[in-house]
């Protein structure tokens, strides 16, 4: 569905560089990284809206020059900026932008906007930023994309809706033939959610792979500092001392036997951001 190899583009203060991402129909891919780290300006060169310097973008195995149309009727997004007409209500936006989509259905679209306790005839200037992120769902899910881009929508969901969200992406994946590619920094909704993660650090890819290889990859080891010191300095991410139990990540081998005194478990996703972004400032300075 999102086929991108060497994908590099510069901007003026910031670089995207070597890009590599596969993700199939049927998955959700969580897009993490601090804030900086190259995630909007990825997500706007899989939109079309920044052309790559470098590399190929493939999106439903298309690229843009070939049909940028036909990609973008199948693409719904979510994204930071205020897309809309602030003159028009609701309804009057979604029935203007869904004459670009031959599978618009704005009785679909009022129902999304009744869900989401949205009122069809609020003008769109008056929405708060949930509100209007809400708007942007329940438009992309009326005109039925193949691919839902989402850029740090969950931030500004109250609890409720953010389970509603959530169980709604899961839904939409169900039948094997949706994607959804979902930036975000609430640790979270990834360790609930995602069939792939990519991880980006000041504009470079750190990995993108599945859950599973995730976790055959990774173990938080946890016990006495100078115990972990003796474990393989090519295995260690980071390692953060306390004063009575210390902490590291560290890339896992299960052929290898490790102290029995230590503690090893499979890291959150919260935990695994924590530790490789330490690494990265660690080897910065």
């Amino acid at each position: 569905m999102i086929g991108i190899k060497g994908v590099s583009k510069r901007l003026e203060s910031f670089e995207l560089e070597n890009i590599h991402i596969e993700l199939p129909e049927g998955y959700i891919m969580g897009l993490i990284g601090p804030n900086g780290s190259g995630k909007t300006t990825l997500i706007n060169l899989i939109l079309g809206l920044y052309k790559a310097e470098k590399g190929e973008i493939l999106v439903f195995e298309k690229n843009y020059n070939e049909d940028e149309k036909a990609i973008h009727e199948e693409i719904g997004y979510v994204l930071q900026e205020r897309l809309f007409e602030d003159y028009m209500t609701l309804e009057e936006n979604g029935n203007h932008y869904g004459r670009y989509y031959t599978k618009y259905d704005s009785e679909r679209f009022l129902e999304l906007l009744k869900c989401f306790g949205l009122e069809s005839k609020q003008r769109y200037k008056k929405l708060s930023k949930g509100q209007e992120l809400k708007f942007q769902f329940a438009f992309a899910m009326a005109h039925d994309p193949k691919l839902l881009i989402l850029d740090e929508p969950t931030g500004n969901f109250d609890p409720d809706f953010r389970e509603q969200f959530l169980t709604m992406l899961k839904e939409f994946i169900a039948d094997g033939r949706h994607s959804v590619l979902l930036a975000t920094h609430i640790t979270d909704d990834l360790d609930r959610m995602e069939d792939y993660i990519t991880y980006l650090e000041n504009g470079k890819q750190l990995f993108c792979m599945d859950i599973e290889s995730l976790h055959d990859t990774y173990r938080l080891v946890t016990g006495e500092a100078y115990k972990l010191r003796l474990l393989p300095k090519e295995d260690m991410i980071y390692m953060e001392e306390g004063a009575y139990t210390s902490k590291a990540l560290i890339k896992y081998y299960a052929r290898r036997p490790y102290d029995k005194e230590l503690t090893l478990t499979l890291p959150t996703m919260e935990e695994l951001m924590y530790f490789i972004t330490k690494r990265q400032k660690n080897v910065a300075v």
